[in-house]
C-alpha cells in the first residue's frame, strides 16, 4: 500500500512597478498518488506587455530544474521525470497560438521526492521577467497493522515476561502516535526509526506475564496520526495446564446413602484429554465405576468409600491435580432446626465475640481484685525501724515483729467460756505489794487489751508485778495511741511518720 502525500504550496504574488503580477496559491496538499493542482496567472498591464515564454522549475538545495516550458512559437514541453505526470490545465496553452496568461499545472500521482520550491516565471517584452515562488511540502499517511508475536503462547510455571503482540506504525510523515487499550496487567515499549525518504516508523510491543487470567482478553492498538485515528484488535489465545477440581463431596456422606459421585473438573486450553483417578495410600473401592471424569459409587454408602481421592488431568501443555478428602459418618448431618444450617462465617463470629465478651469479664475482675488489695494496702501499718515506742498487751511494734517486754505472770488469768475480746482478771501477786483493779468500759476499742508503753531508752527491771502496776491509760491512749482494725494499737507519733 504506498503512504498518501500531501502538499503545501506557499505563494507569495509578486507585484511588478508597472502593473504585471503573478498570482499563485498560497498553499496546497495532497497524498501520496493523489493529484494536485498549482496555480499561476499572469495579471497583464494596460497597454499589455508581449509573453515570451512561461517556464516552471523546481528549486531545491539552491538548484534549479527545469520542469516544463511554454513558447507560444515552440509549443509546449514537460522534461523528465515529470513527463508523465504534469500537465498544463488550460488546453489552450497547448495550442499553436497559445494562450498563456493562464499557466496552471496538474501533479498526479505525487511522490515524496516532489517536495521542493516551485517558481513560476513569466517572460515579458519589453516589461522583462515576472516570477512567483510556491514551497512544496509532503506528507504520508501511514500503513498500520497489528499482528500477535506468535500464534501459540504458553503459560510456563517460571512465569516470565514475553511480547504477545505489535502494533506497527510505518512510513508515516510526520510519525504516528501509539498506545493501547486493555484490561491486562502488563507494559508497552516504543520504538521510533527514520527511514531514507524521510518517513518515520514507530513500533509498540506489548509485554505481559502469559497466564490463564490472560487467556481470551482483548488487546487493542490505536494510532493518532494528524487528525485519524485507527484502531485493530487481537484476542489473546493462550495455553496452560489443568486447573482442576473435584466436586460432589458435600461433607454429608453417611452409611447406607445412596447415588454419590465424584467429578473431576478441569479449566484447561487445550482441553484435557486424559483423566486419572487414584486414592491416596489405598485403591479404589470396588463399587466405583469409572465414567468419563466422574467416579460414580453403586449402591449405599459404607466406611470403605472413606479416603483421600486424587484425579490427574492431562492435556497438550502439562498436568495437574486435584484431590478431596472423603469423611464417611454413622448418621447424616441434619441441619438445625428451622432447615437452615448456620453458615461457618457465623460460627466464627460467635466464637470471636465469645473470646471478646470472655477478655472483658477477665479484665473486669483483674481490676477489682487490684483495687480491693490497694485499699487494703493502704489499711495496712506503715512504720519503720525507727521505733520510739513500743506497745505492750496485744499490739504489734512499729517493725512488724513481736516486742521485747516483760514475760506475762502465771497467774494472769482469762475467762476460758467467753469469746469477746479477753479482760484480765483480777491479779493476786506476792512479796508485798497488792494489786489493784481497774474497771475497763468493754464497748470501748481502744480499752479492749491492757497495754502500757515503756520508752526505749529506760534501763529499769521488769517482773510479774509490773502488770500489776496501777496507771491511767486513757489519757495515753486518747492523746498519743490510735486503734488499728485488728485490735491493735500504735503511737500516733510513729503512725504519722
Amino acid at each position: 500500500m504506498l503512504a498518501s502525500v500531501w502538499i503545501v504550496l506557499l505563494a507569495v504574488n509578486i507585484q511588478a512597478g508597472d502593473g504585471q503580477s503573478v498570482q499563485m496559491d498560497s498553499i496546497k496538499s495532497g497524498f501520496v498518488g493523489s493529484q494536485v493542482e498549482l496555480r499561476c496567472i499572469f495579471i497583464n498591464s494596460n497597454p499589455p506587455v508581449k509573453i515570451s515564454q512561461v517556464t516552471w522549475q523546481k528549486f531545491l538545495n539552491g538548484t534549479k530544474q527545469n520542469v516544463a516550458i511554454a513558447n507560444p512559437s515552440l509549443g509546449v514541453s514537460v522534461l523528465p521525470p515529470f513527463k508523465e505526470r504534469v500537465t498544463f490545465k488550460q488546453a489552450a496553452v497547448r495550442h499553436r497560438t497559445p494562450s498563456l496568461e493562464d499557466t496552471t499545472i496538474m501533479f498526479s500521482n505525487l511522490r515524496l521526492s516532489d517536495e521542493a520550491a516551485y517558481i513560476c516565471e513569466y517572460t515579458t517584452f519589453p516589461a522583462g521577467n515576472r516570477e512567483n515562488m510556491v514551497n512544496l511540502t509532503v506528507f504520508a499517511r501511514p500503513l498500520t497493522r497489528m499482528t500477535l508475536t506468535t500464534p501459540t503462547i504458553v503459560a510456563r510455571p517460571q512465569k516470565r515476561k514475553m511480547t504477545v503482540a505489535t502494533c506497527l506504525s510505518a512510513n508515516g510523515k510526520p510519525p504516528s502516535v501509539i498506545k493501547w487499550d486493555t484490561r491486562l496487567k502488563g507494559e508497552a515499549t516504543f520504538q521510533e526509526t527514520q527511514n531514507a525518504n524521510g518517513t518515520v516508523t514507530v513500533r509498540s510491543n506489548y509485554v505481559v506475564v502469559p497466564s490463564r487470567e490472560t487467556h481470551k482478553q482483548k488487546l487493542t492498538c490505536i494510532v493518532t496520526y494528524n487528525s485519524e485515528r485507527i484502531t485493530d484488535s487481537v484476542v489473546l489465545n493462550v495455553q496452560y495446564e489443568p486447573e482442576v477440581k473435584i466436586d460432589g463431596f458435600d461433607g454429608n456422606w453417611y452409611l447406607d446413602r445412596q447415588d454419590v459421585s465424584l467429578t473431576c473438573n478441569a479449566d484447561a486450553n487445550p482441553p484435557v484429554t486424559v483423566y486419572q483417578w487414584k486414592v491416596v495410600n489405598g485403591s479404589l473401592p470396588n463399587t466405583v465405576k469409572i465414567l468419563n471424569n466422574s467416579l460414580i459409587f453403586k449402591g449405599a454408602v459404607t466406611y470403605e468409600l472413606a479416603g483421600t481421592y486424587v484425579c490427574a488431568a492431562t492435556n497438550g501443555i502439562g498436568t495437574r491435580t486435584g484431590l478431596v478428602q472423603v469423611n464417611v459418618t454413622e448418621f447424616p448431618n441434619n441441619p438445625p432446626p428451622g432447615g437452615r444450617e448456620i453458615p461457618q462465617e457465623q460460627h466464627n463470629a460467635g466464637a470471636v465475640i465469645g473470646c471478646a465478651v470472655g477478655g472483658v469479664v477477665l479484665l473486669a475482675a483483674a481490676a477489682t481484685l487490684l483495687f480491693v488489695f490497694l485499699r487494703r494496702r493502704q489499711r495496712t501499718f506503715k512504720g519503720d525501724y525507727s521505733t520510739k515506742k513500743q506497745v505492750f498487751g496485744n499490739g504489734y511494734s512499729k517493725a512488724g515483729g513481736l516486742p521485747a517486754h516483760p514475760p506475762i505472770p502465771n497467774n494472769l488469768q482469762y475467762p476460758d467460756d467467753s469469746d469477746d475480746e479477753k479482760k484480765p482478771a483480777q491479779i493476786a501477786v506476792t512479796g508485798g505489794f497488792e494489786a489493784s483493779e481497774r474497771d475497763f468500759d468493754g464497748d470501748a476499742e481502744d480499752l479492749k487489751r491492757p497495754y502500757f508503753t515503756v520508752d526505749e531508752g529506760e534501763s529499769r527491771d521488769y517482773d510479774e508485778r509490773t502488770l500489776a502496776f496501777q496507771y491511767d491509760p486513757e489519757s495515753e491512749i486518747a492523746d498519743d495511741m490510735v486503734s488499728q482494725t485488728d485490735g491493735s494499737v500504735i503511737s500516733k507519733k510513729e503512725w504519722y511518720v
